[in-house]
């Protein structure tokens, strides 16, 4: 397969050369899904892949299943350091398409796309390698545990920013939303956070012929659903952005219609893109909820767990990101004020450890699926252009004097 996209640059027309080998890999990766801190497959791939680029150091078991990559340019004087991260996880989900790179592990499948990322990482990994035209050292993370497992903070953890100690780092996720051929980024934030809220209501139980003798803890958990959407209503600024849900709810047996059950439980998200927004929603659920339950004569646990952070561009790395993306597309297929997504992505941890940007690439086609369903596939016609992208962050970060 050859990609029918065009770009500009030394980086594009190289890396084209090869895409059959790269939609080969991308294709092994997706029929062979793996979980977080479960890519031993994966991670065996990558290395396998990385010592064929004949990049210079390979290094394993990084956050457990990570693997990074070093690749030095024709010089090293300038001392630079830039990080190209690629997620290689896969989701819990059951996938519907009929093609034969299929998933082949029932429940799992790559429903985000993070094969082609890690096959359009490996692409940069060959092109680098094979030309070296920077003056620094390129940094290659190829890390686990995206999807729910903080991935990058175990990587971190784990001393990746000690032994790789890079300037600035990147990361570019695929985005079904926009066409091919486009790139979209903005200079703050691009994912909100995501934290975990649950709610456990203790009341009293009792017969449903009785209810008067009960504290019925259903009860008070209707109120409370209901109550906690007025957190974003008003007490939010309108400019600001925050979304609360409440997604589950666990009360009672459905075998037992006429029993009021003791406990009730909620649970759901908040999304923020302000650490003050992040704290004025936890505090607000902590008060909403104690005062309804406390006013039926119930109480109100509510365990507020902050997961990711928000995924925040910093200003310098976000203009050059988009320089960089510019002079590969063309100003009309870049968007540089790219709406920012409610959704959120752990590579917020390494933008907490280090200046950096995180870039969209569209690969939205005629019938294409958006992340996360079943029937979603990652489109290979651009893989090339998201080799080429990561390669010429590497290459125009750390130029070659002339």
């Amino acid at each position: 397969m050859t990609s029918r996209l065009t770009a500009n640059g030394r980086a594009f027309a190289h890396i084209a050369a090869f895409v059959p080998e790269l939609v080969a890999l991308r294709r092994d990766l997706h029929a062979h899904p793996e979980l977080g801190f479960e890519e031993v497959y994966t991670s065996g791939r990558v290395r396998e892949a990385l010592k064929l680029c004949g990049v210079d150091e390979i290094h394993s078991g990084i956050g457990k299943t990570g693997v990074v990559g070093v690749i030095r340019g024709k010089k090293t004087t300038s001392g630079r350091m830039i990080g190209l991260r690629a997620d290689m996880d896969a989701l819990t989900m059951t996938e519907s398409n009929d093609f034969p790179w299929r998933s082949g592990k029932p429940g799992m499948m790559h429903g985000c796309g993070h094969d082609g990322h890690t096959a359009m990482l490996v692409g940069a990994a060959r092109y680098l390698a094979e030309t070296r035209n920077f003056d620094g050292t390129a940094v290659l993370i190829f890390q686990p545990g995206e999807e729910g497992f903080a991935g990058a903070k175990a990587m971190i953890d784990d001393g990746l920013f000690e032994r790789f100690p890079v300037d600035a780092v990147y990361a570019m996720h695929n985005w079904p939303a926009m066409k091919p051929g486009t790139v979209g980024i903005n200079s703050g934030p691009m994912m909100a956070a995501a934290d975990r809220v649950s709610i456990e209501i203790t009341g009293k139980g009792g017969h449903g012929a009785h209810a008067y003798l009960t504290i019925d803890p259903v009860l008070v958990a209707a109120h409370i659903i209901t109550a906690v959407q007025s957190i974003v209503s008003r007490n939010v600024k309108p400019l600001d952005h925050a979304v609360v849900s409440l997604c589950a709810m666990e009360a009672g047996n459905l075998g037992a219609m006429s029993v009021v059950p003791g406990k009730a439980t909620l649970v759901g998200t908040v999304r923020t893109f302000s650490p003050v927004v992040q704290e004025l929603v936890e505090r607000r659920l902590q008060e909403l909820c104690s005062a309804i339950a406390l006013g039926f004569g119930a109480s109100a646990t509510v365990t507020f767990d902050r997961m990711y952070p928000a995924t925040i561009n910093t200003l310098a790395e976000a203009v050059f990101a988009g320089d960089v993306a510019e002079s590969i597309v063309g100003a009309a297929n870049l968007v540089r004020d790219m709406e920012p997504s409610m959704g959120a992505e752990d590579f917020s941890f390494m933008l907490q450890a280090r200046p950096g940007a995180y870039l969209r690439l569209g690969q939205g086609g005629e019938g294409s699926c958006f992340l996360h369903n079943s029937r979603y596939d990652f489109n290979d016609e651009v893989l090339p252009l998201g080799s080429a992208l990561h390669a010429s962050l590497a290459e125009q970060a750390m130029p070659l004097a002339e």
